[in-house]
């Protein structure tokens, strides 16, 4: 693995890629995939995660932000109780709004 820093003319941003090679056993070649870590502050030199659309995480984002990189593989049980746990933040939030409308009407 391999760390790319790639340099946007456009925009002048960089951003920082996590390559890995593998054998494509069917062409015979070494061939690489990149992943997107995020993009280098200029200022302080620091990686910001980022998803590559220019949106920044969300505010519920509980990730490790010192290291972007580590990347675990997820179940099918961890989204299913991840969506439970969205689906009953939204419902208090839902509850919390009606609560606070109702009393700017009072």
């Amino acid at each position: 693995m391999a760390t790319i820093h790639h340099k946007d003319k456009r925009s002048g941003i960089t951003y920082i890629y996590e390559s890995k090679a593998y054998w494509d056993k069917e062409k015979k070649q070494s061939r690489s995939t990149r992943t997107l870590i995020g993009r280098l502050d200029a200022e302080t030199g620091q990686i910001v995660p980022t998803d590559g659309r220019c949106k920044k995480r969300s505010p519920s984002y509980t990730g490790d932000i010192d290291n972007p990189v580590v990347h675990k593989p997820r179940t099918l049980k961890e989204f299913r109780e991840e969506v439970a746990r969205l689906e009953s933040e939204n419902a208090a939030l839902k509850k919390e709004l009606m609560d606070l409308k109702s009393l700017m009407l009072e």
